[in-house]
């Protein structure tokens, strides 16, 4: 994204093609939504990235999560797209590998993320 004007969460995942891509457009995108928050620009459903990333749906499920995590922490209806089945993992992700952290993330992960089968940190989209 260039300049000072904020885009869309469909546009701005629209030429994603890769997870480390898709990791800096969810910063940039967190970062600027806070400037100037708007359900408007959660609106749009963005396009299915899994077969592009091939992460088996994690970016497509963790884009519903975060819409609505957005969507809760200011108030807003989250977006209908973000509530779609094919947004929700078939099998548990979590974001980390070992047990002892992982019994941690089933514990803390925000509830946009369990019910769709993430199970990240509870600051997970928090930035400094």
């Amino acid at each position: 994204m260039t300049g000072q004007s904020m885009t869309t969460l469909s546009a701005q995942f629209s030429e994603v093609s890769s997870k480390q891509e898709f990791g800096y457009a969810l910063r940039d995108y967190l970062d600027r939504f806070r400037e100037a928050p708007s359900p408007d620009l959660l609106a749009d459903e963005p396009a299915l990235l899994e077969s592009k990333l091939q992460d088996e749906g994690v970016a497509d499920a963790y884009l519903a999560a975060a819409a609505s995590w957005m969507s809760h922490q200011y108030g807003f209806a989250a977006p209908l797209w973000a509530q779609e089945s094919k947004r929700v993992l078939d099998h548990p992700f979590f974001a980390a590998k070992t047990h002892g952290l992982r019994m941690i993330l089933l514990q803390e992960s925000p509830p946009e993320f369990r019910v769709r089968n993430l199970f990240v940190s509870a600051n997970a989209l928090h930035r400094a």
